[in-house]
C-alpha cells in the first residue's frame, strides 16, 4: 500500500515561500511519476505540477515561473519549493502518484496572508 506524508506548509504573507516534502514508502518510488495537487475551500482538486521518474517537469500555468518541482530517489522524498506566494496559492497540498490521485496522505495546508 502506497503511504505518503506531506509535511512543511504553514502560514506565509503573501511573496514569500515555503518548501514542502513529501516522504514516500511502500512503493517503488524511483519507478513512478509524481505529482502535487491542492484542494482549496469550497473547489475542486487542482493540478499543480508534475515530475516523472526521468526527472521531466510540468506546472500549471498558474503557478509556472513559481513553484518548483523535484525529488530525491535516495531518500525517496518529492518538493514543491514554492516561492513569490498568493493568497489564491492557499490551499491543501497533497503529493500523489501521477496515475492514482485517489491515495493520498492527509495533506499539508498552506495559507498565504497578510
Amino acid at each position: 500500500e502506497v503511504q505518503l506524508v506531506e509535511s512543511g506548509g504553514g502560514l506565509v504573507q503573501p511573496g514569500g515561500s515555503l518548501v514542502l516534502s513529501c516522504q514516500a514508502s511502500r512503493f517503488t518510488f524511483s519507478a513512478y511519476a509524481m505529482t502535487w495537487i491542492r484542494q482549496a475551500p469550497g473547489k475542486g482538486v487542482e493540478w499543480v505540477s508534475t515530475i516523472t521518474d526521468g526527472g521531466s517537469t510540468s506546472y500549471a500555468y498558474s503557478v509556472k515561473g513559481r513553484f518548483t518541482i523535484s525529488r530525491d530517489n535516495t531518500k525517496n522524498t518529492l518538493y514543491l519549493q514554492m516561492n513569490s506566494l498568493k493568497p489564491e496559492d492557499t490551499a491543501v497540498y497533497y503529493c500523489v502518484t501521477a496515475i492514482d490521485w485517489g491515495n493520498r496522505g492527509q495533506g499539508t495546508q498552506v495559507t498565504v496572508s497578510s
